[in-house]
């Protein structure tokens, strides 16, 4: 099992935007299953329904890029202070069932298609065995350059 420092020291994303809180299986350039414990403190649910507290569908979709994001970064042996990684593409993205404070949200990623440090993945998201979220989603690594302003795609 793979903890919150591991993560962290792949992942450049930090509280608030870190929606991963362990990867529990992993199979180097092929799958990864990471989990992400939903609590009524996260910051998004103030607004996101108040009274009817509901994750927002694309920070499920992003928890799932950063599962999936783990896996190529580990896979090509590169970590978050010098590498990022971008979202290229969302595709046949459906949401099946709301994701509410309590739940535990069981990411599972595979590789369909992988070169050099283009990806993409079939992802999705389980809450107590039941689909919730499902998409494909494409990413790229680029290298980090700190003095660089952001463009091209959007940083997952």
């Amino acid at each position: 099992m793979i903890g919150l420092k591991e993560i962290q020291e792949v992942l450049p994303h930090r509280y608030p935007f870190l929606l991963v809180d362990r990867i529990v299986e992993m199979e180097m350039g092929r799958r990864v299953v990471g989990l992400k414990n939903v609590s009524i403190n996260e910051p998004f649910f103030a607004g996101h329904f108040p009274g009817h507290p509901i994750m927002p569908g694309v920070l499920i979709l992003e928890a799932m890029a950063q599962v999936g994001g783990y896996l190529l970064m580990r896979s090509l042996g590169v970590r978050g202070e010098k590498k990022l990684l971008y979202f290229t593409g969302i595709d046949g993205a459906r949401f099946r069932r709301p994701v509410v404070p309590g739940d535990q949200i069981r990411f599972e990623v595979e590789v369909l298609q992988s070169r050099r440090q283009m990806c993409r993945m079939k992802g999705r998201a389980l809450v107590d065995g039941v689909l919730a979220v499902e998409a494909e989603l494409s990413a790229i690594v680029v290298d980090r350059d700190p003095n660089a302003p952001p463009s091209g795609p959007i940083a997952v």
